[in-house]
């Protein structure tokens, strides 16, 4: 019974690292190609512009649902509202000309869907 109530130290091991990627190819990171950030012979072919938001350069405040030839801009041939990320629209305005878009084809202004 002694023996029961000794107290020892008990040494607890930590878990051992695992390598962040042990996929194929997971081998020590080499780095990439002279040239830019895509890598390759000769670089990027073009340059992609940061995209800015129309509505915001033309210090357009108030998107109308009436203004149609606007709002078609912003709308695919399949009826889709255009995502942000493909306009260039900021969060504010996209929020905005989404409304208008509703309502604009809410009264029949703008069709729901292409026709085919």
């Amino acid at each position: 019974m002694a023996d029961e109530t000794s107290t020892q130290p008990t040494e607890h091991h930590a878990p051992t690292p695992r390598p962040a990627h042990s996929g194929p190819g997971a081998g020590p990171r080499t780095p990439r190609p002279a040239g830019a950030p895509g890598g390759g012979p000769g670089g990027r072919k073009f340059f992609r512009r940061k995209k800015v938001c129309k509505f915001c350069t033309e210090k357009i405040d108030a998107i109308s649902y009436r203004d149609v030839r606007l709002l078609q801009g912003f709308v695919a041939e399949r009826g889709k509202i255009v995502p942000r990320r493909l306009t260039g629209v900021c969060t504010r305005h996209q929020r905005k000309l989404s409304l208008a878009i509703k309502q604009s084809r809410n009264i029949a202004l703008l069709a729901f869907a292409a026709r085919f």
